[in-house]
């Protein structure tokens, strides 16, 4: 006879081993599915931990300390001789790091008495849940009392670049270079490909970029987006927009890119390209015909704002919903979904879900652009300040970038943070801390910041939205 379960997660990705756990800790007995095999292993975590954000930065790391040393580190006084990269011991020490981090999220079900169910996981009529075990075990019904589907989401795939897992790849195998290519060409100029493009450029590869969009990271405030493809292009990406890839050939170990850049017709030859042009929700198998789950046009599970499904009892939550595939915004709709099933009246704030792009110097933002924030009808302010005059940045010799808040002219509260510089990803969170509690920019500018930090330029761009920025000249306002 199957386990009888109260609730049942179909998928062990970052929100939902964290729903699997926090609903443990609540007293509910948990099984969590997952059939994730990574290096011949089974392995929690999902794409986050094994493929995607975890191994993206530790490659992140070793490439940025790579080029630090042979171009930084003379203008300290350190001279370091002829400096080489072992990209095995690189990606081995990218393994290590996955490994310890899965099989710590391993035994952070263990120690929750959470059933990790090594297999597959299928949603049936009725709110029960068809598990298949990967050893070849017969096929279990489960009937628990609530199911969070977890399936997390996979790359897209274009038909004019089809993944050969050999000269054309995709974000995964990206990751998993045994050398560094001459040249290197990726399509899509997002978050994924910016960060897989600086990596290998950071390693010694050519990089270019293709973007089809006319417009470098629209999602972002203008000013952020202009200043980060200043930066970056400077560093040696060849990032070209309006540039549509047709078609690809693949030939002598070589991949011909043929793309159309503003209505004329282009190619270029690399030695491996990237495809990164987005994700998609990944569903297959995870629903049956009678489940009775309603889903969008696109293929995404229809859910309320607090991730309930059409189904009572079941929820759905990150990748697989609407909204930005991220895994923090995962993590938190995993831990709102199993405590409205114990009752609570939880709910994620989406206006603060934080947006980071991991280059170097890092891209973060969170709440509203300038951009986003006039088509709302609102009459804003806006602050910024540069890393150039911060005594921490250039001490540390990292001057690139800024720090700039949009507030509400009427209200002066606060709308939104944009930051693009060294640690602006932790640096953002400031911000976030400050939406949430619906602080006004005055809030920041009374606030007393350590000197010398990098986040005194937080407290200057707060003074800055109404010129009081005292390390720059501010211009007179009526």
């Amino acid at each position: 006879m199957a386990q009888q379960y109260d609730l049942v997660v179909i998928g062990g990705g970052p929100g939902g081993y964290e729903a699997a756990i926090r609903a443990a800790q609540l007293g509910y007995k948990v099984a969590c599915i997952e059939k994730r095999i990574h290096n011949g292993k089974p392995s929690m975590g999902g794409t986050c931990l094994n493929v995607g954000c975890i191994p993206s930065k530790a490659l992140l790391d070793s490439s940025h300390r790579y080029e630090s040393t042979q171009h930084d580190l003379q203008a300290h006084g350190i001279g370091t001789g002829d400096v080489s990269i072992d990209i095995a011991t690189m990606q081995a020490r990218k393994t290590k790091v996955v490994e310890q981090l899965t099989g710590g999220v391993a035994q952070l079900l263990k120690g929750n008495g959470i059933d990790w169910l090594q297999g597959t996981g299928k949603l049936l009529a009725g709110k029960k849940v068809e598990f298949i075990p990967l050893n070849g075990d017969e096929a279990q019904t489960l009937e628990p009392n609530y199911v969070i589907l977890a399936s997390g989401s996979v790359p897209v795939n274009i038909p004019v670049a089809p993944v050969d897992e050999a000269l054309i790849v995709d974000s995964t195998g990206a990751l998993a270079f045994d050398q560094v290519p001459a040249t290197l060409g990726v399509i899509g100029a997002g978050v994924i490909g910016l960060e897989l493009g600086s990596v290998w450029r950071r390693l010694g590869s050519q990089v270019v970029i293709f973007e089809a969009l006319d417009s470098f990271l629209p999602m972002a405030d203008k000013a952020l987006a202009k200043e980060t493809q200043k930066v970056l292009t400077k560093q040696g990406l060849d990032i070209r927009l309006n540039a549509k890839v047709t078609a690809t050939e693949t030939k002598d170990g070589k991949v011909t890119v043929k793309y159309n850049q503003a209505g004329e017709d282009k190619e270029q030859t690399f030695d491996k390209l990237i495809v990164c042009v987005g994700r998609k929700p990944y569903a297959e198998g995870l629903l049956s015909d009678d489940a009775g789950i309603t889903l969008t046009e696109r293929g995404f599970v229809q859910v309320d704002d607090q991730c309930k499904t059409s189904v009572d009892g079941v929820y759905a939550i990150g990748d697989l919903v609407r909204g930005p595939m991220l895994a923090h915004k995962a993590m938190e709709e995993g831990v709102m979904a199993v405590e409205r099933i114990h009752g609570h009246a939880a709910q994620v704030n989406y206006d603060t879900i934080i947006s980071v792009i991991y280059t170097f110097p890092e891209v973060a933002w969170v709440g509203l652009s300038e951009e986003a924030a006039k088509e709302k009808g609102i009459e804003v302010k806006t602050g910024q300040f540069p890393f150039a005059v911060n005594g921490r940045a250039l001490a540390a010799g990292e001057p690139a970038g800024f720090v700039k808040f949009v507030a509400d002219a009427k209200t002066d509260r606060l709308l939104g943070m944009h930051v693009l510089g060294s640690g602006a990803g932790d640096m953002v969170h400031q911000g976030m801390i400050a939406l949430e509690f619906v602080s006004s920019v005055e809030d920041l500018q009374l606030m007393t910041f350590a000197h010398p930090t990098l986040s005194e330029a937080v407290h200057e761009a707060a003074l800055s939205v109404d010129g009081r920025a005292i390390h720059a000249i501010q211009r007179k306002r009526k």
